[in-house]
């Protein structure tokens, strides 16, 4: 009770804090609802805990009528708590793109067969999902007041969201690219459900309640989804040099020359969002802390991007050094760089950013088994990395 900032405090904290202007009406509130919560668990009747809880709503609204969340907010929250829409949407973007990648292989090997109809099914059911996907990004943006990317889990749907709005992009010109968006897009949002990103919708901290918030995180993350689509056609166009032989190197030399195609466009578009994001991001530097520049962990490892990236996209200006085959395996490597500016700096490393920061966790068991496969993989496909 008057509070001008209208601060919210837990159940205990209530009781010590306001002990002698009305400690003893919480006192009774609290008591009454967890009794009665006691026991409706022996005996599953919940009236009189709806009861206390009714009290405890009049309360809240009562005192912090400026901050009490509107009915259609509530209902809009607990609708989005039942649908769980990202956890839900990511084994569809899965399997969609698993089937249709796997369709894609069998045109290469055998280019009769028909893939248009599957291909056609496939966009329809991506569009659908982006949509539903859309729609959850909108709600939560309802639902906190904010735009949905302020932290780990936040982020991560939202550049999910970019994966599938750049295989949206170029579907047009490849099933597989379509595919590789799906997959990622799954992928991504299977890693913001694990157990250490907190789904939790929170108010923003102080430094991040600017308007720049959006515009750089949007800018910056979203190429991350760019340059992820990059990293898989890498890896696809590996696997096709593994399974290229004299019998169908014609037809999968011309799928490796196409994968590689949209993933230099691709890697463009991301490097250019990256680098505007940067600089956007130097603005709100200079708006939160009085300095566009100072070198900070993550500052130094967008920029470490960025170069990695300039030097990706201008790899074919180098013909000493420029083939399809070193050009999928640097693209692929190159996102090493992205994990890093993304998880690296916010789990293990201090700095300005630390407002981001989880408790620090192990690095995954799969990460160094995943790298292990890349570089096997590698050394099957470099007996085949001829120029095509």
């Amino acid at each position: 009770p008057n509070d001008n900032n209208n601060k919210w405090h837990p159940t205990i904290e209530s009781l010590q804090t306001f002990a002698e202007q009305d400690g003893q009406r919480i006192r009774l509130i609290a008591v009454d609802y967890f009794s009665a919560i006691d026991e409706a668990l022996l005996g599953s009747d919940w009236t009189k805990a709806n009861e206390a809880l009714e009290k405890l709503r009049e309360y809240q609204k009562f005192y912090g009528k400026d901050v009490y969340l509107t009915k259609n907010s509530i209902k809009a929250e607990i609708f989005y708590n039942k649908t769980n829409i990202f956890e839900t949407l990511y084994p569809y973007y899965l399997v969609l793109g698993f089937v249709l990648l796997t369709l894609s292989f069998i045109k290469i090997i055998k280019p009769a067969f028909k893939i248009e109809i599957f291909s056609k099914i496939t966009l329809g059911l991506l569009v659908l999902f982006f949509l539903s996907h859309t729609f959850g990004l909108g709600l939560r943006w309802y639902i906190s007041g904010h735009a949905p990317w302020s932290n780990g889990y936040e982020s991560m749907i939202y550049i999910s969201w970019a994966t599938a709005l750049a295989g949206i992009f170029f579907s047009r010109r490849s099933s597989m690219t379509m595919a590789s968006t799906s997959i990622l897009a799954g992928l991504i949002l299977f890693v913001a459900h694990l157990n250490w990103m907190d789904p939790q919708v929170t108010n923003l901290v102080p430094v991040l309640n600017s308007y720049w918030l959006s515009i750089h995180v949007a800018v910056i993350t979203a190429s991350y989804g760019f340059l992820g689509l990059g990293a898989l056609l890498g890896f696809i166009v590996i696997l096709l040099f593994i399974i290229k032989t004299k019998g169908n190197e014609k037809h999968i030399s011309l799928s490796i020359k196409e994968l590689n195609a949209i993933n230099e466009m691709g890697l463009m578009i991301g490097l250019v969002l990256l680098t505007i994001g940067n600089f956007l991001g130097g603005v709100w530097a200079n708006e939160s802390w009085g300095r566009y520049w100072g070198w900070d962990p993550k500052e130094t490892w967008a920029l470490v991007t960025i170069l990695v990236y300039a030097v990706v996209v201008h790899l074919r200006f180098i013909r000493a050094i420029y083939s399809e085959f070193n050009f999928a395996v640097i693209s692929l490597l190159a996102y090493t760089s992205v994990i890093m500016t993304y998880f690296g700096v916010n789990y293990y490393l201090a700095g300005l950013h630390s407002y981001a920061k989880g408790d620090p966790v192990p690095i995954p068991d799969f990460v160094p088994i995943t790298y292990a496969i890349i570089f096997i993989l590698v050394a099957l496909a470099f007996r085949n990395r001829k120029v095509v």
